[in-house]
């Protein structure tokens, strides 16, 4: 399938991308390999095959949902370079403007 300089301008357009004249042959020429390959799927014979509606035959499973306690307080506090009381003390990353 050919694409045109007009439909990766256009593709360039909606994802908010600018390419120079360079660039634009270069997706252009990328887009139509991707194309191409993805073509090779329909010289598979898939008639045989089911629609793959999940990855897996498994139903939600999870694990049981129990709170553990694995490390203290005080213990995680321990190697903290600056701390108060039962905090880390970290430097301001929002201003108030």
């Amino acid at each position: 399938m050919r694409i045109s300089e007009e439909t990766v301008n256009h593709i360039a357009h909606l994802a908010r991308l600018k390419f120079d004249g360079d660039e634009v042959k270069s997706i252009q020429i990328d887009l139509e390999n991707m194309i191409s390959f993805m073509g090779k799927l329909n010289e598979l014979e898939t008639s045989d095959l089911e629609p793959l509606l999940f990855m897996s035959d498994e139903v939600n499973v999870l694990r049981e949902d129990i709170a553990v306690e694995t490390i203290s307080a005080k213990e995680a506090l321990k190697n903290a370079p600056k701390k108060d009381s039962d905090y880390f003390r970290i430097p301001k990353v929002l201003d108030k403007k």
